[in-house]
Formats: C-alpha cells, structure tokens, sequence
C-alpha cells in the first residue's frame, strides 16, 4: 500500500523482482514501471471484454496470494477508440472508476491520445516561475540564468508533444 521507497537505488530493483512473476498469469499485455502497472488490451467483442476481466481477477488473486493490495482508489480505466462501449471492470469486488484523461509517466493523456492539456500545463508551469523570477529581481544578469535553469527545460520537454 505504501509503494516504492522515493529515492531509493534498491527498492525499484526489489519491486520489480517481487512482481516479476504477475507476467506468468496474465494474458493480456501488462506494463509494469515501478510501482505502476497497467494491463491493456483491445476490446471489441464481448470474449475480449471477458478476458480482460478475467485478467483482473487474475491480478487481484496474484495480489492476495502475494500478500500484496491494490490501492484501488488509483486503479483507473482510460477507454480509447471512436464508439467504445466502456464496459465496466471489477478488481476484486469493487468496479474501477473510468476516467477520460490520466497521468502516466508525468504525461498527461485523454481517451483520444490528444496531449494539448500537457503543454497547457507545463505552459502555466513556466510562467508561474518566470513570475517568481522576475518579482525577485528585474536583473538581465539574474534573469536569464534562472530562465536558463529553471524555465527552458520545462518549455523543452514539451516540444517533442
């Protein structure tokens, strides 16, 4: 329940040992990065919908059987696709909660893969910054070493988006 240790060499090492094993009960496609997992997997037809249910039956099985808990209330669904149902899914006994956007890897995404939102916010990012800078010091000297360092790598991580 409490995740990977932060800033630890040896904790996403040992994780990552722990759930090596999710991998032999699975059949879907399963993403783990630290302590985050993600199963995914198309779904068009109702033995398709089955089978991604009983991959979380799965899951949750492995989770008890490890001694281990899901924090459910940050297990999310993202359907994508043009006309998908959203069928709903169980962990356990509780239904996971739908959600038309998430954040995965500090990135964040909607249901159409559109990442505008992203460089919205890491717009309002840097401009908040660029206001402490210069409330603290109208200094080109000062200014432009802190835009250096504090602002352009928050503009150059989104130009790839």
């Amino acid at each position: 329940m409490s995740g990977v240790p932060q800033r630890s060499v040896l904790g996403p090492a040992v994780f990552s040992t722990f759930v090596g094993s999710m991998d032999s009960v699975i059949e879907r496609t399963v993403s783990k990065f630290a302590n985050n997992i993600k199963l995914s997997g198309a779904v068009n037809t109702l033995e398709e919908r089955d089978a991604i249910q009983r991959d979380l039956d799965r899951l949750q099985r492995w989770a008890h059987a490890n001694l281990m808990n899901f924090n459910k209330g940050k297990c999310k669904v993202l359907h994508m696709g043009q006309g998908n149902p959203k069928h709903k899914d169980r962990l356990g006994r509780e239904w996971t909660d739908s959600s038309p956007e998430e954040k995965d890897l500090g990135l964040l995404i909607d249901e159409k893969l559109n990442m505008i939102w992203q460089c919205v916010l890491t717009i309002q990012k840097a401009n908040r910054i660029l206001g402490c800078i210069e409330t603290a010091s109208r200094s080109r000297d000062l200014i432009l070493p802190l835009y250096s360092i504090l602002i352009r790598p928050q503009l150059e991580s989104c130009i790839q988006l």
